[in-house]
């Protein structure tokens, strides 16, 4: 996911092996696989109506575009810079059914109905050292309520029988239950994301279905990397680079 200076304070590159064109900000707050990772997941089908919430330069809803033709995408982003460049994204890559908003989750403007809700909220705790860059900070550390004030917000956009989706560190995993609970989401499924096996899983990915009755199950989960210094594993390189689904 790397990319070439343009100028401007940011980088153009491309994500899933060069189908989606990407620029995001050349310092401060760059994009992982996780959003990657996160978009693979969702279950989204063509016509169906996405939020999420966090988007930053977009990469979550441009990776969903490229696997689901006809999917309609709603970003919400505190900063507006990084929504000037979603929306540039969008256009780049020809996806006039992507739209993005500069709005906070704790101050959600009224919207319409979502089929599905989806996240990478941010996970610093809130008394740990601070990043020196200041973009990079806000987008990673919050309130110690963050996930309640996420899942809330997106919860309430959803339809009955909605999906929301969250990738986040597997420590906050009991935390990130209980608010999706509260959210009136009933846990569905959870997918543990190992960088090697037999390592813990420092990330994971939660499901959860609005007034569900679904029972909870923890899925096999997927092995990112081979070995320590390797590549990524046939699995993971189907997903991140090949565009596959994963499925929860």
């Amino acid at each position: 996911m790397t990319g070439r200076d343009e100028g401007g304070g940011h980088t153009v590159g491309h994500l899933l092996g060069g189908r989606v064109r990407y620029a995001q900000p050349l310092h401060g707050f760059r994009s992982g696989i996780e959003p990657i990772l996160l978009a693979a997941s969702i279950p989204a089908r063509t016509g169906d109506r996405v939020l999420e919430g966090g988007t930053g330069a977009g990469a979550v809803l441009l990776c969903l575009a490229a696997r689901v033709p006809g999917v309609l995408g709603v970003g919400v982003e505190r900063d507006g810079t990084l929504v000037s460049l979603a929306r540039q994204n969008a256009a780049a890559n020809g996806w006039a059914d992507l739209s993005f908003i500069e709005a906070d989750m704790a101050a959600l403007p009224e919207t319409r109905t979502f089929d599905h809700g989806c996240a990478n909220p941010p996970y610093h705790h809130p008394a740990g050292t601070p990043s020196p860059d200041a973009a990079r900070e806000s987008a990673k550390r919050a309130g110690a309520d963050v996930l309640d004030v996420w899942a809330g917000a997106l919860a309430s956009r959803l339809r009955p029988r909605g999906t929301l989706t969250f990738i986040l560190p597997g420590a906050m995993l009991p935390t990130c239950m209980a608010a999706f609970a509260s959210a009136g989401c009933s846990v569905t499924a959870m997918l543990p994301l190992w960088t090697r096996a037999g390592c813990a899983a420092k990330l994971v990915l939660l499901r959860g279905v609005k007034d569900g009755r679904a029972p909870f199950r923890v899925l096999p989960g997927l092995v990112l990397h081979a070995a320590a210094g390797s590549g990524f594993t046939p699995a993971a390189e189907a997903i991140l680079r090949g565009g596959e689904a994963l499925a929860l």
